[in-house]
């Protein structure tokens, strides 16, 4: 990996697509540490301290920024709230499905409408996050220099404004930089957390001795867990493929064997993070609307037994609805039945279409389950021991990480092959 690293830069084009990433990230991090105006930092911060686990979470995937009350207090989960809802109107509304049919011209529809609905939550949880932070729980009193609706109005917009920002510089890095601009900014805001994460640590036990070997051995367990979950990210199940010969022209074609390559965990990181908005999501609607048995609730869905049985069914479900929306067996097999191709003792058409669902559905469940068991498992940890570095290691989390890091390096390694084959051909 350090030597791809190293002759990334070596490569003008490449090194510069890779400094304005990191340049975007940077200018993401700073915004996370700028307030809106007329906040009583001090104040705000104390408040905060006392909130629910749901609140702690939720600036976990903000990277601190929810804590400071920063312009980027949103984060990117607006976007990703309105990416699930696009990914599950393309099966229930019939014209957003033959948008994603249409190619660049139907993805450019869904991303626009994408972008509107990504405003639209994020004006409805600036509107929430001001109410609630103004409320009894939190008790924040706001600059008093200017008339409270007119500082409301600034909280609220600069709140969507941030949220748009982000968006921007999201599609920025994906188009001009190196990787999935979203991907990488939540990669970004959860390992920020990391080093405060590991100080609470050692300082979580009387003894600071006691806590630095604790925190050694929750690193080293981290780190034994990482080959794992690269081993089943790039685990694949191979579908043998024979072609059958045929004459064109003067020339015998085909004859060949290759093989369909699926992978066991197909969705990568995408289960985790939509399981993530959807169980931390009446989190959101508790800070709109400040009702005392909803605060409760999304309380109980961020933590506890109802939290591990919603990853752990969630992220199973949508390891095979985005696996279903990005595979799609009967365009596989139409597409050998008409280069001549079949698998082995397996009839080509309908029955070659089944049995590919049969492979997909069984390395799903695994796989799906091993993502879930990955996410609850370091939750547990968390519940009866308070530690924070399990909370910002935890499966989530690291999932996230390992998911993106390889993503980006591939992404790293594809552009140095073409550039390494551009060379050969001059």
């Amino acid at each position: 990996m350090l030597r791809t690293i190293i002759d990334a830069f070596k490569v003008p084009e490449l090194r510069n697509k890779i400094l304005f990433t990191l340049g975007i990230l940077a200018l993401y991090r700073f915004g996370a540490y700028v307030p809106v105006p007329g906040i009583p930092f001090n104040e705000f911060a104390n408040a905060f301290a006392s909130s629910g686990v749901s609140m702690t979470m939720l600036d976990l995937f903000t990277g601190g920024a929810l804590s400071h009350f920063s312009v980027f207090s949103l984060g990117i989960m607006p976007y990703i709230t309105a990416s699930i809802i696009m990914q599950l109107m393309q099966g229930v509304i019939p014209a957003v499905g033959r948008w994603s049919k249409e190619g660049e011209t139907g993805r450019k529809k869904i991303t626009q409408v994408t972008r509107f609905l990504t405003l639209g939550l994020g004006l409805i949880n600036a509107i929430g996050y001001l109410f609630l932070f103004k409320s009894s729980q939190y008790g924040v009193v706001f600059s008093s220099e200017v008339p409270e609706i007119v500082t409301d109005i600034i909280v609220v917009f600069t709140l969507v404004a941030g949220t748009a920002f982000i968006m921007w510089m999201g599609e920025l890095i994906t188009q001009r930089g190196i990787g999935n601009g979203m991907s990488l900014i939540i990669f970004t805001s959860i390992i920020s957390r990391v080093p405060s994460a590991i100080f609470s640590s050692v300082n979580l036990q009387a003894d600071m001795g006691m806590g630095i070997v604790i925190t050694v051995i929750i690193v080293a367990i981290v780190l034994l867990c990482i080959p794992a979950i690269i081993f089943v990210e790039r685990a694949q199940r191979r579908i043998p493929v024979n072609y059958a010969k045929r004459v064109q022209g003067r020339r015998m074609m085909g004859g060949q064997s290759t093989y369909i390559p699926l992978k066991v965990n197909a969705a990568g990181v995408i289960p985790i993070i939509f399981a993530s908005c959807l169980i931390y999501f009446p989190a959101q609607l508790a800070a709109l609307f400040n009702v005392g048995w909803l605060t409760a609730a999304a309380n109980a869905m961020s933590t506890g037994w109802i939290n591990w049985l919603l990853t752990l069914g969630l992220v199973v479900f949508f390891a095979y609805f985005y696996t279903s929306m990005v595979f799609n067996p009967e365009e596989t097999s139409d597409n050998l039945r008409k280069q001549g191709g079949f698998i082995p003792g397996v009839r080509p058409g309908s029955a070659t279409t089944d049995y590919i669902k049969r492979v997909i559905n069984r390395i799903t469940l695994p796989g799906g389950l091993f993502i879930a068991l990955i996410a609850v498992v370091p939750s547990i940890l968390f519940y009866f021991t308070g530690n924070q570095l399990i909370q910002a290691f935890g499966g989530t989390s690291i999932l996230i990480m390992i998911g993106v890091a390889l993503d980006t390096m591939s992404k790293i390694e594809s552009q140095l092959k073409m550039h390494n084959y551009e060379g050969f051909f001059k």
